[in-house]
C-alpha cells in the first residue's frame, strides 16, 4: 500500500476509461433496487456528504497501480478492463438520494459500455501525476456517480495502468487483486479466448444479506452492550492511536501525511511469524508490540483499539469486490505485560474473545446505541490493519510489475496503519495528521516495531511459551 506520490510514475501518453456517457444517461432512468447499501456504505457516504457541508472536500479513493510489459493493444486492454468491470455488480450500482434516503439502482451487465479518451502526453512526470491525484479525486468521489475510472500511461516499452475506485466499492483486498485479474483477461484476449471462471458472487447481493442479518438486532443485544462498554471506557468515543499527535482540541480538520516503508525482510518475517503462531499468527504479535511501544511512549496503561476484520467468511465472497470488512474492539492492559509472550497471551485472549463482534456493522452498532456520532472526520476511529498478501494471485510478481495499492491521503486527524506481509517482508504504511508530534511518535512506534520483531527472532535460541 502506497499513496499515488511513491509510485514511480513515468512520463508517457496518458488514456482514460469511464463508462460511457450513454450508460451514465441511461442510469438516470433506472428503477430502485430493493437490495439496501451496506451500513459500511451508507456511513461512508453520509459522513462524506456531512464533511462536503461542513465546506471540506476530502477525497476518499483506493486504488491500484500495475505495468504491462511490452507493447500493449489499447483495444484488447479495453475489452480485459469492461470483462472485469462486468464480473462485478457494485461497479454498475450506486445510490440516489430520495429525500434523507439512500437508494440503490442497478445497471444490467450488457448495458456496460466504456468510453476511452486520449488525453495527450505528459512529458513531466509529476505534471502527471498530479493531474493523476486530481481526476481520480473528482471522478472517484464518494457523491458522485459512476464513481471509478481506468487510466493507462503508455511508453514504447510497456504500459502502466492506474486506477480508482471511491473506497464504498472496494477494500484492500479486492485491489490487490486486480494486478493479476486485469493480467489474465489481458492474457487470454491477445490470444482471443476466454478465461475459464467461476461467476464472482456479488457483493450487492452481500449488502443485502448483512443488512437484514444486522437489522434482526436491538439496542439491548449483547454486541451492543459490548461496544457500549468499550466506548464509555474510551470517555464517550471511539479510540485514536494512543500517543500525541499534535491536534488542536476542536479546531478544524487537519492535512495528513503518509509514512511508507519495508519494516523486515522475508526472514525476519517468516521468524517472527513462526514464533507469533503458537498464540494465534502474526496479528497477535503486531497488536501485542504496538501495545508495549505505546506504553514506552506515553506510560499507557491499557491499549485500546479497534481491530478490522475481513467479512468474507464464505468462501463465495473470496474473489468478490466490495468492501468486506467489519470491526472489533479490544483491550489489552499493557501495563500488566510483564514481557512480549504475557502481551501475546493477552492478546490472543482478547481477540478470541472479541473477534465475533466484527461481524456486525459498526455503524449498526452506533446507530442502535443512540449516541450523537455525527460525523465530522472521515475516519470513525484509528486502526491497525494486518493482511497477509502472499496468497493472492499474481503476487510473486507484484515487485516485477510494480503491482501497488494507492491510498489517498488528504484530510484528518485519525491515524490508519496498515501492515502488509509480500513475499519480500513486511511492509509498514500509514496516514497520519501533519504535525511534528505526530510524525516523531509514529516514527517511535515504526522504529519500536521493527526493533522488536528482530529483538524477537534474533534472540538465542528463542523459544516462545505457550
Amino acid at each position: 500500500m502506497t499513496d499515488i506520490q511513491r509510485c514511480e510514475i513515468r512520463p508517457g501518453r496518458l488514456v482514460e476509461w469511464t463508462l460511457h456517457p450513454t450508460v451514465v444517461e441511461a442510469a438516470t432512468g433506472l428503477p430502485d433496487d430493493s437490495r439496501p447499501p451496506a451500513y459500511v456504505q451508507e456511513s461512508h457516504i453520509r459522513t462524506s456528504r456531512s464533511v462536503r457541508e461542513d465546506g471540506l472536500f476530502v477525497p476518499t479513493w483506493l486504488g491500484a497501480a500495475f505495468d504491462m510489459p511490452g507493447r500493449v493493444d489499447l483495444d484488447v486492454l479495453q475489452g480485459a478492463l469492461r470483462a472485469w468491470t462486468l464480473r462485478h455488480e457494485t461497479l454498475r450500482s450506486g445510490f440516489r438520494w430520495v429525500g434523507d434516503e439512500m437508494r440503490r439502482f442497478t445497471l444490467d451487465a450488457d448495458a456496460v459500455a466504456l468510453h476511452r479518451e486520449d488525453i495527450g502526453d505528459f512529458p513531466d512526470a509529476a505534471v502527471l501525476t498530479r493531474y493523476l491525484q486530481d481526476r481520480f479525486d473528482v471522478t472517484a468521489d464518494a457523491l458522485t456517480w459512476p464513481n471509478f475510472i481506468f487510466t493507462a500511461v503508455v511508453r514504447g516499452d510497456g504500459t502502466s495502468v492506474y486506477m480508482a475506485f471511491d473506497h464504498s466499492n472496494v477494500d484492500a483486498v479486492s485491489i490487490q487483486r486486480i494486478p493479476g485479474e486485469i493480467h489474465e483477461l489481458y492474457a487470454a484476449g491477445l490470444l482471443g479466448r476466454a478465461v475459464d471462471t467461476a461467476p464472482v458472487a456479488s457483493y450487492v447481493d452481500f449488502c443485502a444479506t448483512e443488512r437484514t442479518d444486522a437489522d434482526r438486532i436491538n439496542a439491548t443485544h449483547t454486541i451492543v452492550a459490548r461496544w457500549r462498554e468499550f466506548i464509555a471506557r474510551c470517555g464517550g468515543r471511539l479510540p485514536n492511536f494512543p500517543v500525541d499527535l499534535g491536534l488542536v482540541p476542536e479546531g478544524p480538520l487537519p492535512t495528513q501525511r503518509f509514512m511508507h516503508e519495508m519494516l523486515v525482510d522475508d526472514a525476519d518475517a517468516m521468524a517472527f511469524e513462526a514464533y507469533c503462531r503458537p498464540y494465534g499468527g502474526s496479528l497477535v504479535g503486531v497488536l501485542a508490540a504496538i501495545g508495549l511501544i505505546v506504553r514506552e511512549i506515553n506510560g499507557l496503561q491499557v491499549y485500546r483499539t479497534v481491530v478490522p476484520f475481513h467479512t468474507r467468511v464464505k468462501s463465495r465472497w473470496t474473489n468478490s469486490v466490495g468492501w468486506y470488512v467489519g470491526a472489533a474492539p479490544i483491550e489489552i492492559p499493557v501495563a500488566r505485560a510483564q514481557d512480549f509472550d504475557s502481551a501475546l497471551v493477552m492478546v490472543r485472549a482478547a481477540l478470541r474473545e472479541n473477534r465475533p463482534l466484527a461481524q456486525m456493522p459498526v455503524a449498526r452498532v452506533l446507530r442502535l446505541l443512540g449516541s450523537d456520532f455525527r460525523p465530522t472526520s472521515p475516519d470513525l476511529y484509528s486502526i491497525v490493519s494486518f493482511v497477509d498478501a502472499r496468497g493472492i494471485p499474481g503476487s510473486e510478481r507484484w515487485q516485477e510489475l510494480k503491482a501497488r495499492g494507492l491510498i489517498r491521503v488528504s484530510y484528518g486527524d485519525q491515524v490508519c496503519v496498515w501492515l502488509t506481509r509480500l513475499h519480500e517482508g513486511v511492509q509498514f504504511a500509514c496516514r497520519y495528521p501533519d504535525t511534528d508530534i505526530a510524525y516523531k511518535n509514529m516514527r517511535l512506534c515504526a522504529e519500536g516495531l521493527r526493533e522488536l520483531i528482530i529483538s524477537v527472532v534474533r534472540q538465542p535460541l528463542a523459544v516462545p511459551k505457550t
